[in-house]
């Protein structure tokens, strides 16, 4: 890794420069999509970007490899039962990155199933920002295909 970045809290998720947010609805159930973020080396099967995730530091810790050859070093912030699961960016190879901190919370729904709200907040230069707007639809794109492939993974559990 080539590139430290700053140690951010939970609060980056409603303070960073940039933030993107996106929500979906599926009809896996609160503990189960908890019980798949934790399974750090699950990640590949459910999210087509993630090539390759492995826990570190106890289950403290993330390693991920991206599909594009980004990977990244991280910190486990939340992981709330059935509520939250957050991680910090500490080192990467993207070049420009400052400050990056993910958060997924689920919220049961009336029906048994989950609304699944992601925040990609984010800080690092003028360019990075420029980059990281422009990408926003393929971001979408992975999120909602990510929760459809969990919410499959699932339900054939």
């Amino acid at each position: 890794m080539t590139h430290r970045l700053r140690a951010v809290g939970l609060e980056y998720v409603e303070t960073a420069p940039l933030r993107l947010v996106f929500v979906a609805e599926i009809s896996a159930s609160p503990e189960a999509v908890f019980e798949a973020f934790t399974d750090v080396e699950g990640w590949p099967r459910w999210f087509r970007s993630v090539k390759e995730a492995r826990s570190t530091d106890g289950g403290k810790g993330r390693a991920i490899r991206l599909v594009g050859g980004g990977r990244f070093r991280e910190t486990v912030m939340a992981a709330d039962p059935h509520e939250r699961y957050a991680y910090r960016v500490d080192e990467t190879n993207a070049p420009g990155l400052r400050a990056l901190l993910e958060e997924w919370t689920l919220r049961p729904t009336a029906g048994g199933g989950t609304v699944v709200r992601y925040v990609f907040a984010v800080d690092g230069t003028a360019l990075l920002r420029g980059v990281v707007r422009a990408m926003r639809p393929g971001l979408r794109r992975a999120f909602h295909q990510a929760v459809r492939n969990l919410d499959r993974m699932v339900a054939a559990a």
